[in-house]
Protein backbone atom coordinates (compact mmCIF):
# COMPACT_ATOMS: atom_id res chain seq x y z
CA UNK A 1 0.00 0.00 0.00
CA UNK A 2 2.65 2.35 0.72
CA UNK A 3 4.21 1.31 -2.33
CA UNK A 4 1.08 2.34 -4.17
CA UNK A 5 1.11 5.32 -2.70
CA UNK A 6 4.70 6.34 -3.47
CA UNK A 7 4.29 5.89 -7.10
CA UNK A 8 0.83 7.94 -7.28
CA UNK A 9 2.83 10.60 -5.09
CA UNK A 10 5.59 10.68 -8.04
CA UNK A 11 3.55 10.37 -10.73
CA UNK A 12 1.44 13.56 -9.31
CA UNK A 13 4.69 15.50 -8.70
CA UNK A 14 6.29 14.18 -11.91
CA UNK A 15 3.21 15.67 -13.86
CA UNK A 16 3.20 18.90 -11.73
CA UNK A 17 6.57 19.73 -12.26
CA UNK A 18 6.39 18.99 -16.49
CA UNK A 19 3.09 21.31 -16.37
CA UNK A 20 5.93 23.94 -14.36
CA UNK A 21 7.84 23.65 -16.92
CA UNK A 22 5.72 23.99 -20.15
CA UNK A 23 4.59 27.13 -18.66
CA UNK A 24 7.79 28.65 -17.88
CA UNK A 25 8.94 27.99 -21.62
CA UNK A 26 5.50 29.28 -22.72
CA UNK A 27 6.62 32.51 -20.46
CA UNK A 28 9.54 32.81 -22.01
CA UNK A 29 9.14 32.83 -25.28
CA UNK A 30 5.81 34.97 -24.61
CA UNK A 31 8.26 37.41 -23.34
CA UNK A 32 10.86 36.57 -26.05
CA UNK A 33 8.03 37.94 -28.72
CA UNK A 34 7.35 40.61 -26.19
CA UNK A 35 3.81 40.10 -25.42
CA UNK A 36 2.38 41.14 -22.38
CA UNK A 37 1.28 38.20 -20.03
CA UNK A 38 -2.04 39.32 -19.32
CA UNK A 39 -4.03 41.46 -22.39
CA UNK A 40 -3.74 45.25 -22.31
CA UNK A 41 -7.72 45.86 -22.49
CA UNK A 42 -7.26 49.80 -23.04
CA UNK A 43 -5.62 49.39 -26.58
CA UNK A 44 -5.10 52.66 -28.17
CA UNK A 45 -4.23 52.51 -31.53
CA UNK A 46 -2.50 55.59 -33.77
CA UNK A 47 -4.20 55.98 -37.16
CA UNK A 48 -1.97 58.36 -39.66
CA UNK A 49 -3.47 61.39 -41.27
CA UNK A 50 -2.91 62.16 -45.03
CA UNK A 51 -3.04 65.34 -47.33
CA UNK A 52 -6.79 66.88 -48.56
CA UNK A 53 -6.62 65.61 -52.24
CA UNK A 54 -10.63 66.24 -53.04
CA UNK A 55 -11.12 69.53 -54.24
CA UNK A 56 -14.58 70.57 -53.17
CA UNK A 57 -13.70 69.16 -49.84
CA UNK A 58 -10.55 70.96 -50.02
CA UNK A 59 -12.65 74.17 -50.74
CA UNK A 60 -15.07 73.45 -47.94
CA UNK A 61 -12.67 73.05 -45.47
CA UNK A 62 -10.17 75.45 -46.14
CA UNK A 63 -8.59 75.95 -42.96
CA UNK A 64 -7.33 72.31 -42.68
CA UNK A 65 -4.17 70.24 -44.04
CA UNK A 66 -4.70 66.82 -43.58
CA UNK A 67 -7.87 64.24 -42.48
CA UNK A 68 -8.80 60.83 -41.36
CA UNK A 69 -11.71 59.07 -42.74
CA UNK A 70 -14.44 58.50 -39.43
CA UNK A 71 -14.66 54.82 -40.70
CA UNK A 72 -11.00 54.10 -39.79
CA UNK A 73 -11.97 55.52 -36.19
CA UNK A 74 -15.20 53.35 -36.21
CA UNK A 75 -13.97 50.29 -37.26
CA UNK A 76 -11.08 50.23 -34.55
CA UNK A 77 -13.62 51.70 -31.98
CA UNK A 78 -16.24 49.04 -32.93
CA UNK A 79 -13.51 46.20 -31.74
CA UNK A 80 -12.62 47.51 -28.83
CA UNK A 81 -9.97 50.54 -29.23
CA UNK A 82 -9.75 54.31 -28.87
CA UNK A 83 -8.01 56.37 -31.31
CA UNK A 84 -4.85 58.64 -31.78
CA UNK A 85 -4.89 60.86 -34.65
CA UNK A 86 -0.90 60.74 -36.01
CA UNK A 87 -0.30 64.29 -38.06
CA UNK A 88 1.96 64.67 -40.60
CA UNK A 89 4.56 67.10 -41.39
CA UNK A 90 6.04 67.22 -37.87
CA UNK A 91 8.78 66.59 -35.97
CA UNK A 92 11.04 63.28 -36.05
CA UNK A 93 10.30 63.56 -32.15
CA UNK A 94 6.45 64.00 -32.47
CA UNK A 95 6.54 60.21 -34.60
CA UNK A 96 8.84 58.28 -31.95
CA UNK A 97 6.66 59.90 -29.01
CA UNK A 98 3.40 58.77 -30.16
CA UNK A 99 4.72 55.33 -31.03
CA UNK A 100 6.10 54.60 -27.53
CA UNK A 101 2.63 56.12 -26.62
CA UNK A 102 0.49 54.08 -28.14
CA UNK A 103 0.12 50.23 -29.15
CA UNK A 104 -0.30 49.84 -33.10
CA UNK A 105 -0.17 52.29 -36.21
CA UNK A 106 -3.11 52.06 -38.74
CA UNK A 107 -1.71 53.41 -42.43
CA UNK A 108 -5.10 53.70 -43.80
CA UNK A 109 -6.31 54.09 -47.46
CA UNK A 110 -6.25 57.30 -49.47
CA UNK A 111 -5.19 58.44 -52.81
CA UNK A 112 -1.97 60.26 -52.00
CA UNK A 113 2.20 59.97 -53.47
CA UNK A 114 4.01 57.86 -51.51
CA UNK A 115 7.39 59.38 -52.52
CA UNK A 116 6.65 63.40 -51.79
CA UNK A 117 3.17 63.45 -49.36
CA UNK A 118 3.22 64.37 -45.57
CA UNK A 119 1.61 60.55 -45.45
CA UNK A 120 4.54 58.70 -47.16
CA UNK A 121 7.33 60.31 -45.03
CA UNK A 122 6.15 60.06 -42.18
CA UNK A 123 4.63 56.62 -42.83
CA UNK A 124 8.27 55.08 -43.69
CA UNK A 125 9.26 57.03 -39.84
CA UNK A 126 6.98 55.32 -38.14
CA UNK A 127 7.44 51.85 -40.29
CA UNK A 128 11.00 52.17 -39.23
CA UNK A 129 10.32 52.45 -35.33
CA UNK A 130 8.24 49.75 -35.32
CA UNK A 131 10.69 47.77 -36.79
CA UNK A 132 13.10 48.36 -34.59
CA UNK A 133 10.52 48.28 -31.45
CA UNK A 134 10.12 44.56 -33.08
CA UNK A 135 13.71 43.68 -33.49
CA UNK A 136 14.40 44.79 -29.78
CA UNK A 137 11.52 42.13 -28.68
CA UNK A 138 8.72 45.29 -27.65
CA UNK A 139 5.66 43.54 -29.87
CA UNK A 140 4.17 46.70 -31.81
CA UNK A 141 1.55 45.77 -34.67
CA UNK A 142 0.88 47.91 -37.55
CA UNK A 143 -2.38 47.68 -40.15
CA UNK A 144 -2.25 48.99 -43.96
CA UNK A 145 -5.28 49.43 -45.89
CA UNK A 146 -5.49 50.29 -49.59
CA UNK A 147 -2.42 52.68 -49.52
CA UNK A 148 -1.29 51.61 -46.62
CA UNK A 149 -1.10 48.26 -48.02
CA UNK A 150 0.60 50.10 -50.65
CA UNK A 151 3.04 51.70 -48.27
CA UNK A 152 4.00 48.78 -46.99
CA UNK A 153 4.97 47.19 -49.93
CA UNK A 154 6.83 50.88 -51.40
CA UNK A 155 8.95 51.15 -48.01
CA UNK A 156 10.03 47.34 -48.55
CA UNK A 157 10.60 46.67 -52.14
CA UNK A 158 10.72 50.54 -53.73
CA UNK A 159 8.76 51.50 -56.92
CA UNK A 160 8.90 48.29 -58.19
CA UNK A 161 6.10 46.27 -56.05
CA UNK A 162 3.41 48.81 -57.10
CA UNK A 163 1.99 48.22 -60.54
CA UNK A 164 -1.62 49.36 -62.92
CA UNK A 165 -4.51 47.48 -61.84
CA UNK A 166 -8.00 48.30 -62.34
CA UNK A 167 -9.79 47.03 -59.04
CA UNK A 168 -11.64 50.24 -58.62
CA UNK A 169 -15.22 50.13 -56.88
CA UNK A 170 -15.51 46.45 -56.76
CA UNK A 171 -16.49 43.98 -54.27
CA UNK A 172 -14.59 40.47 -54.50
CA UNK A 173 -13.94 37.08 -53.26
CA UNK A 174 -10.29 36.04 -51.70
CA UNK A 175 -8.18 33.28 -53.36
CA UNK A 176 -6.33 31.75 -50.50
CA UNK A 177 -2.37 31.37 -50.87
CA UNK A 178 -1.00 28.11 -49.41
CA UNK A 179 -0.18 28.07 -46.02
CA UNK A 180 -2.54 30.72 -45.11
CA UNK A 181 -4.07 28.98 -42.23
CA UNK A 182 -0.68 29.12 -40.47
CA UNK A 183 -0.72 32.58 -40.82
CA UNK A 184 -1.50 34.97 -37.64
CA UNK A 185 -4.22 36.71 -39.69
CA UNK A 186 -6.22 33.52 -40.69
CA UNK A 187 -4.92 30.29 -38.62
CA UNK A 188 -7.70 31.38 -35.77
CA UNK A 189 -10.43 32.44 -38.08
CA UNK A 190 -14.17 31.00 -37.86
CA UNK A 191 -14.72 28.85 -40.24
CA UNK A 192 -17.78 30.80 -41.37
CA UNK A 193 -15.48 33.67 -41.88
CA UNK A 194 -13.50 31.52 -44.25
CA UNK A 195 -16.05 30.46 -46.07
CA UNK A 196 -17.38 33.89 -46.92
CA UNK A 197 -14.21 35.33 -47.84
CA UNK A 198 -13.39 32.56 -50.16
CA UNK A 199 -16.74 32.17 -52.17
CA UNK A 200 -18.94 35.85 -51.42
CA UNK A 201 -17.70 39.27 -53.17
CA UNK A 202 -17.02 40.61 -49.06
CA UNK A 203 -13.70 42.45 -49.36
CA UNK A 204 -14.38 46.24 -51.03
CA UNK A 205 -11.56 47.23 -53.43
CA UNK A 206 -11.26 50.88 -54.13
CA UNK A 207 -7.35 50.71 -55.71
CA UNK A 208 -5.45 51.73 -59.04
CA UNK A 209 -2.00 50.44 -58.41
CA UNK A 210 -1.15 46.98 -56.80
CA UNK A 211 1.43 44.10 -56.43
CA UNK A 212 1.44 41.29 -58.33
CA UNK A 213 3.18 37.83 -57.18
CA UNK A 214 5.90 38.66 -59.83
CA UNK A 215 6.47 42.04 -58.70
CA UNK A 216 6.46 40.76 -55.13
CA UNK A 217 9.55 38.72 -55.74
CA UNK A 218 11.35 41.08 -57.90
CA UNK A 219 11.30 43.67 -55.45
CA UNK A 220 12.56 41.95 -52.80
CA UNK A 221 9.09 41.99 -50.66
CA UNK A 222 9.05 37.92 -50.14
CA UNK A 223 12.12 38.53 -48.32
CA UNK A 224 10.13 40.17 -45.38
CA UNK A 225 6.49 39.03 -46.40
CA UNK A 226 4.74 36.81 -46.88
CA UNK A 227 1.56 35.92 -49.47
CA UNK A 228 -1.93 35.07 -47.83
CA UNK A 229 -4.60 35.74 -50.53
CA UNK A 230 -5.57 36.80 -53.93
CA UNK A 231 -7.90 38.60 -55.93
CA UNK A 232 -8.66 39.14 -59.59
CA UNK A 233 -9.28 42.87 -61.23
CA UNK A 234 -11.54 43.34 -64.04
CA UNK A 235 -9.10 42.16 -66.57
CA UNK A 236 -9.08 39.41 -64.70
CA UNK A 237 -5.27 39.78 -63.40
CA UNK A 238 -4.31 38.84 -60.29
CA UNK A 239 -2.89 40.83 -57.40
CA UNK A 240 -2.05 40.21 -53.70
CA UNK A 241 -5.04 40.77 -51.55
CA UNK A 242 -3.38 40.14 -48.02
CA UNK A 243 -0.14 39.53 -46.92
CA UNK A 244 1.70 40.04 -43.49
CA UNK A 245 5.33 40.02 -42.41
CA UNK A 246 7.32 36.94 -41.81
CA UNK A 247 8.81 38.33 -38.30
CA UNK A 248 6.87 41.19 -36.91
CA UNK A 249 3.17 41.59 -36.28
CA UNK A 250 2.63 43.48 -39.46
CA UNK A 251 -0.49 43.43 -41.77
CA UNK A 252 -1.40 44.31 -45.13
CA UNK A 253 -4.75 44.18 -47.08
CA UNK A 254 -5.29 45.61 -50.67
CA UNK A 255 -9.44 45.81 -49.68
CA UNK A 256 -11.21 47.65 -47.28
CA UNK A 257 -12.97 45.97 -44.37
CA UNK A 258 -14.37 49.70 -43.09
CA UNK A 259 -15.99 50.11 -45.42
CA UNK A 260 -18.42 47.39 -45.06
CA UNK A 261 -20.00 48.41 -41.83
CA UNK A 262 -19.28 52.71 -42.10
CA UNK A 263 -19.47 53.78 -45.77
CA UNK A 264 -23.21 54.27 -47.36
CA UNK A 265 -22.21 56.07 -50.75
CA UNK A 266 -24.89 55.02 -53.26
CA UNK A 267 -22.53 55.24 -56.03
CA UNK A 268 -20.00 52.76 -54.35
CA UNK A 269 -21.39 49.84 -55.15
CA UNK A 270 -18.36 48.03 -54.70
CA UNK A 271 -19.17 47.71 -50.98
CA UNK A 272 -20.65 45.03 -49.74
CA UNK A 273 -23.27 46.17 -46.72
CA UNK A 274 -25.10 42.38 -46.05
CA UNK A 275 -24.96 41.11 -42.82
CA UNK A 276 -22.53 38.25 -43.20
CA UNK A 277 -20.33 41.38 -45.16
CA UNK A 278 -20.28 43.40 -41.51
CA UNK A 279 -19.12 40.17 -39.40
CA UNK A 280 -16.48 39.47 -41.88
CA UNK A 281 -15.42 43.62 -41.95
CA UNK A 282 -15.52 43.12 -38.26
CA UNK A 283 -13.37 40.00 -37.86
CA UNK A 284 -10.51 42.25 -39.38
CA UNK A 285 -10.84 45.01 -37.17
CA UNK A 286 -10.45 42.81 -33.95
CA UNK A 287 -7.90 40.81 -35.11
CA UNK A 288 -5.89 43.82 -35.28
CA UNK A 289 -7.40 45.50 -31.55
CA UNK A 290 -6.25 42.04 -30.17
CA UNK A 291 -2.67 42.10 -31.62
CA UNK A 292 -2.32 45.65 -30.06
CA UNK A 293 -3.66 44.60 -26.64
CA UNK A 294 -0.17 42.29 -26.89
CA UNK A 295 1.49 46.02 -26.26
CA UNK A 296 2.43 47.77 -23.15
CA UNK A 297 2.92 51.21 -24.36
CA UNK A 298 1.48 54.23 -22.31
CA UNK A 299 1.18 57.67 -22.80
CA UNK A 300 2.91 59.97 -19.72
CA UNK A 301 0.24 60.42 -18.16
CA UNK A 302 -3.75 60.39 -18.23
CA UNK A 303 -3.69 63.86 -18.85
CA UNK A 304 -1.95 63.76 -21.79
CA UNK A 305 -3.52 60.33 -22.97
CA UNK A 306 -6.74 62.07 -22.87
CA UNK A 307 -5.19 65.34 -25.01
CA UNK A 308 -4.34 63.18 -27.38
CA UNK A 309 -7.49 61.00 -28.31
CA UNK A 310 -9.51 61.63 -31.47
CA UNK A 311 -12.38 62.51 -28.88
CA UNK A 312 -11.10 66.02 -28.96
CA UNK A 313 -12.07 66.55 -32.75
CA UNK A 314 -15.23 67.08 -34.43
CA UNK A 315 -16.20 64.52 -37.47
CA UNK A 316 -17.35 66.88 -40.49
CA UNK A 317 -20.05 65.76 -42.59
CA UNK A 318 -18.73 65.01 -46.33
CA UNK A 319 -20.89 63.05 -48.55
CA UNK A 320 -22.65 66.06 -49.73
CA UNK A 321 -19.51 67.36 -50.98
CA UNK A 322 -18.78 65.03 -53.57
CA UNK A 323 -16.46 62.84 -51.09
CA UNK A 324 -16.66 58.90 -50.96
CA UNK A 325 -16.74 59.03 -47.17
CA UNK A 326 -19.68 59.99 -45.04
CA UNK A 327 -17.50 61.91 -42.05
CA UNK A 328 -13.85 62.94 -41.82
CA UNK A 329 -11.69 64.40 -38.56
CA UNK A 330 -9.78 67.67 -40.10
CA UNK A 331 -6.96 68.57 -39.02
CA UNK A 332 -4.44 71.77 -39.30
Amino acid sequence: MAIGGGNIYHAQFGKFFFLLILSTVFQVISLSLGQLKTPNNRPIIGVLSQEITNPLVKNKYSNYTSYIAASYVKFLEGAGARVVPIRINLSDDYYENIVNSVNGVLFPGGGINLEDSGYGKAGILIYNLASSLNNDGDYFPLWGTCLGFELMSYIVGGKRALTVCSALNEALPLQFYDGYLESRLFRNAPDDIVHLLRNKPMTANFHKFCVTEKSFVSSGLNEQFKILALSNDFKNESFISAMEAKDFPFYGVQFHPEKNSYEWNTNLHGIPHSAEATRVGQYFGEFFVNEARKNGHSFSSPEVEAQSLIYNYQAFPTASVDSSFEQCYFFK
